[in-house]
């Protein structure tokens, strides 16, 4: 039996735990997937439960992708590198690795209708998601460009993914915002997104802002997060028909 999680805060809202079930019935594997509620700083104690609970693996969302980082005893290629996690297995190691990527350029892709290389795509933001992203755009090829309102962290994000900060003039024609639904835009960067041709929010449901505050269409996470969760499910499929063929 799969015993599946995710944890963060919150988690009411979130359509993970319907995505999976889904999965489970489609791959016909006998599990459960649940949505539990962790605080800021108790992800590494809550990280510990699921294990000694028996739990096959568990996603995770925001606030707590660096502090399961942190909680895992290895580490995915693709977490090292932005040093986070969303998505982790209970085998013989605590092993985490991140999807968002993935699950974001999967979305952008399926919307153009075309592979993302030699596109121009802004992020708003430079936490855990946002350096998952940039991470799968510079491996896929794609100009990519950085906004924030901390100059130094979006310097910092730039050098480390090969990205350019939200240039003054000429702004990206794709943009992806991974900002709270509540984050402040100025005036100019809201004029900017009225005038690009696609922007998408991570965020989904009725947390999906955006396309009000900008008065346009924004295509909202659900594409994203279903991209992410598939690829998460196939990753736990994938370890553990590895390990049960050991």
């Amino acid at each position: 039996m799969m015993r599946l999680a995710l944890i963060g805060d919150p988690v009411e809202h979130s359509a993970s735990p319907a995505l999976h079930r889904g999965f489970l019935e489609e791959a016909g594997v006998d599990g459960e997937y649940v949505a539990i509620r962790v605080a800021r700083g108790d992800g590494a104690r809550a990280i510990r439960r699921l294990r000694a609970d028996g739990f096959t693996g568990c996603n995770v969302t925001y606030p707590l992708k660096e502090e399961a980082f942190e909680a895992c005893e290895a580490r995915t290629d693709e977490a090292r590198r932005i040093e986070a996690v969303n998505t982790i297995l209970f085998g013989r190691e605590t092993l985490g690795t991140t999807t968002d990527g993935i699950g974001a350029r999967t979305a952008i892709e399926t919307f153009l209708d075309e592979p993302v290389a030699l596109k121009r795509v802004g992020i708003l933001g430079y936490g855990a998601t946002a350096r998952a992203i940039l991470a799968a755009l510079q491996e896929n090829d794609a100009y990519t460009f950085v906004w924030g309102r901390d100059e130094q962290r979006v310097l910092e994000t730039c050098r480390r993914f090969e990205a350019k900060p939200w240039p003054a003039s000429n702004p990206p024609e794709i943009v992806v915002s991974t900002l709270p639904p509540e984050a402040s835009l100025p005036s100019e960067l809201i004029a900017e997104l009225q005038n690009a041709d696609m922007v998408m929010d991570a965020n989904y449901g009725d947390r999906s802002r955006l396309a009000r505050r900008l008065n346009r269409e924004v295509i909202p996470g659900d594409a994203m997060l279903e991209a992410q969760a598939r690829a998460s499910f196939d990753f736990w499929l994938a370890h553990l028909d590895r390990v049960a063929n050991d």
